[in-house]
């Protein structure tokens, strides 16, 4: 089996086919793991881009025994935190969105009375998913699910009906829009760090459900680290991985997949090919456009390039500050104003940016007596396009070596651009945190075409399809009615977030059923086993600062490596 792309989706797919008696072969055009689950050093800095939460981090659900299969969290430590996520009002007021909703409860209820009816009815939504969590499937995918398994799924949701029912129908915008309190009707809006005017209740709840249930921390070691754990645990399984191997085209010979051509010319052929890459790459070029059925056509060629339909991309700002932060929360939104704004290249019309205080989550990745502050927002491509020059990915050889992900020069727009969002987040962040600006000891700015150049993700999306409109939907209905294929063409499997809905945990599990339907397709049974060898991780939680004083407990601070 050769399974294109190094990111969770394929290690996973490796991990479980090697499980299944599979001989595979990944091939990554970067020359690390994980894709967009990733971290890289600066100076004595490590700045992670990827893991804010990890849903499955702690025990009692499929989740968790998924990433246990991967080998991913054990002898790691998960750090929960008493908040998923703050919004700051442009007026100073904050709303905190604690984990524990009887918590989260009383201080929205301190916040507004007025609004204590719509406050306990969310607060109770929370308590009903922290519940059904743990019986929410990501073991088997819905089309290889029997009759009885699917009415046993629908027996345990069948009393929360109602809640379930209202959280998938009413969309948060609708929901939020009732406040009285203006800065709630706002807040609402932003729990997931972003606005996402598509998003139903559902997701909002399942979060906080999940942070409530501590399944939904932070790893130790951060992102890259847990690409490493599921690459080496593939390893273990006797799995091969080629780094700088940039797949070119798939190789089809009579209908069926017989392997691959990389842009050195070099082949590999296989009796499977997967691809757990870039979903428009794999299906347009690739394959050359052949064997779309309607479904594909329309979502690859059309739909894609309409708005709200794909995750856009990031704009990400990292800060290294040669002093802490330490009564700063680790995570809050900051609702902008359009003079705030002004300077960030490529904002959407609600303006915000999330802050993250990353040496918070992790303390390992900065020395004793430092920070790291984490910076995003969402972001139009298009904008970025229209500043750069030249090809959005270049390879080039290197000590005879090809490699694809070098820097490739932009122009002077781009980077202006870049600088003016440097020097506006600085003024910002300067003005929220005093002593800020004088304390910076390097950063980084990544763009959307940061992402294309490092995952070739179709528009710098962060994670392909987005739930709850068109395409997201269309897609699960796709292979709950097909299975991840293509008509027409053998041998040849899907995987990844563009089979799914984003997200780490579904980039996994999408790799968990493509084995089990390859595996359904050869008749033979499927089997998966947890990893032995390390202990499973441990779990801790980490207060939140108290709103009187400022004060607050911090991590521990690891050495810099973990053993």
């Amino acid at each position: 089996m050769i399974i294109i792309g190094g990111g969770l989706a394929g290690l996973a797919t490796g991990c479980y086919a090697q499980m299944n008696g599979y001989r595979t072969r990944i091939l990554e055009m970067h020359e690390l793991p994980g894709g967009c689950c990733t971290s890289w050093d600066q100076g004595r800095f490590t700045f992670d881009w990827c893991v804010s939460w990890l849903l499955g981090s702690g025990p009692g659900n499929d989740m968790y025994q998924i990433w246990l299969e991967l080998g991913a969290l054990q002898g790691k430590q998960m750090r929960n935190f008493e908040t998923f996520n703050n919004v700051r009002g442009r007026d100073g007021r904050t709303v905190y969105f604690y984990s524990d909703p009887d918590r989260l409860e009383a201080h929205l209820l301190e916040h507004s009375p007025a609004d204590a009816k719509l406050i306990r009815e969310f607060c109770s939504g929370v308590r009903t998913f922290k519940k059904l969590l743990n019986a929410y499937p990501f073991l088997k995918p819905p089309g290889l699910m029997g009759r009885v398994e699917r009415w046993r799924m629908l027996a345990v949701f069948l009393p929360h009906w109602n809640t379930v029912r209202k959280a998938l129908t009413t969309l948060m915008t609708d929901y939020s829009a009732r406040f009285k309190d203006p800065l709630l009707r706002e807040a609402f809006n932003f729990i997931l760090y972003e606005r996402h005017p598509a998003f139903p209740l559902l997701p909002f709840y399942f979060q906080l459900g999940a942070h409530a249930g501590l399944t939904a921390g932070v790893p130790e070691g951060g992102s890259l680290e847990l690409a490493r754990s599921i690459e080496r645990r593939y390893q273990r399984l006797g799995g091969e991985i080629s780094y700088n191997a940039k797949v070119e085209e798939v190789l089809v010979d009579d209908d069926q997949a017989v392997g691959v051509r990389l842009s050195d010319k070099r082949e590999y052929h296989a009796d499977i090919v997967v691809a757990a890459c870039d979903g428009h790459t794999a299906v347009t070029r690739m394959l050359k456009g052949r064997y779309l059925n309607e479904t594909y056509r329309r979502l690859y060629e059309e739909t894609i390039d309409e708005p709200g339909q794909t995750y856009p991309g990031y704009v990400s700002a990292f800060f290294a500050l040669n002093r802490p932060f330490p009564d700063e929360d680790p995570c809050t939104t900051h609702l902008l104003t359009g003079e705030e704004a002004a300077g960030l290249v490529g904002m959407g019309p609600h303006p915000s940016v999330n802050v993250q205080f990353r040496s918070q989550h992790y303390p390992e990745h900065s020395p004793v007596q430092t920070s790291v502050i984490f910076v995003t927002y969402f972001s139009d491509t298009a904008a970025w396009r229209k500043l750069a020059d030249g090809p959005e990915q270049a390879s080039r050889v290197r000590q005879g070596t090809e490699l694809h992900t070098l820097r490739v020069r932009r122009g002077r727009a781009y980077y202006m651009a870049k600088r003016q969002i440097r020097e506006s987040l600085i003024q910002l962040l300067d003005r929220r945190f005093p002593g800020f600006a004088d304390s910076i000891v390097t950063y980084d700015i990544s763009t959307p075409l940061t992402q294309i150049r490092y995952t070739a993700n179709y528009d710098g999306s962060i994670a392909g399809w987005l739930p709850f409109v068109d395409a997201g939907e269309t897609m699960e209905q796709e292979m709950e009615r097909n299975g991840p294929v293509l008509p027409g063409l053998s041998n040849f499997y899907l995987s990844g977030v563009w089979t799914t809905i984003g997200g780490l945990i579904r980039a996994v599990a999408s790799g968990r059923h493509v084995v089990q339907f390859i595996c359904r397709d050869d008749g033979r049974p499927f089997t998966a086993t947890i990893d032995e060898t390390a202990p499973p991780p441990t779990q801790i939680v980490v207060s939140a600062p108290d709103r009187t004083t400022g004060a607050r407990p911090t991590l521990p601070h690891p050495p810099r490596s973990l053993t």
